[in-house]
């Protein structure tokens, strides 16, 4: 039996969330990007070897799929895109946040709702990446060719393609204006 608990933050929390990040932006300025991505896997791992939380577990992953981000070069994730997921990872790289992490049981509860709050954020970048994978995991196999071989400018063709294919369809089906039938002008 599972259970589900509803945590609301006020505003107040999440400016004292919002806060911390911008500290932690802040002091990860001098690290490398490198280091900023070791550090938020060095909490992955400790969180995969120590933690039996499944929600816990759940959203401390969504730092491998931050990194993964970075790291796809197939992807190729812009400079204002890297800087915005660099900056979420910079939180995990602070020696003291707000539960430390070697309480039990919710040492890591404050991480998991940091991760939570910067996916949030981050949702247009992450939704984007999911479905390149997806598109590239799916192109690769039907023509049989290696996933890395396949990158943005093979998705972002394929999504006009497919963007030109509906508006041809809708088209045929009559509805230039949405009203169907001919269309007033002649020329069309």
């Amino acid at each position: 039996m599972s259970i589900r608990i509803v945590l609301d933050l006020s505003d107040h929390d999440l400016e004292h969330f919002r806060g911390l990040a911008r500290k932690a932006v802040e002091t990860s300025q001098k690290k490398s990007p490198e280091q900023i991505i070791a550090g938020a896997h060095e909490l992955l791992d400790e969180v995969n070897e120590k933690v039996t939380s499944d929600f816990i577990r759940e959203k401390i992953g969504q730092i491998q799929l931050l990194s993964n981000m970075l790291a796809d070069e197939g992807w190729g994730l812009g400079e204002v895109g890297r800087r915005r997921v660099l900056a979420a990872l910079a939180y995990f790289n602070q020696p003291e946040d707000l539960i430390p992490d070697h309480l039990p049981g919710i040492g890591f509860l404050d991480d998991a709702i940091m991760i939570e709050l910067m996916c949030r954020e981050l949702k247009p970048e992450i939704d984007a990446y999911q479905d390149f994978i997806k598109y590239r995991d799916a192109e690769a196999a039907r023509l049989g060719r290696p996933a890395e071989e396949l990158n943005r400018g093979d998705f972002l063709k394929q999504r006009e393609r497919e963007l030109l294919s509906r508006m041809r369809r809708r088209r045929r089906r009559g509805g230039g204006g949405g009203g169907g039938g001919k269309s007033p002008f002649g020329l069309f």
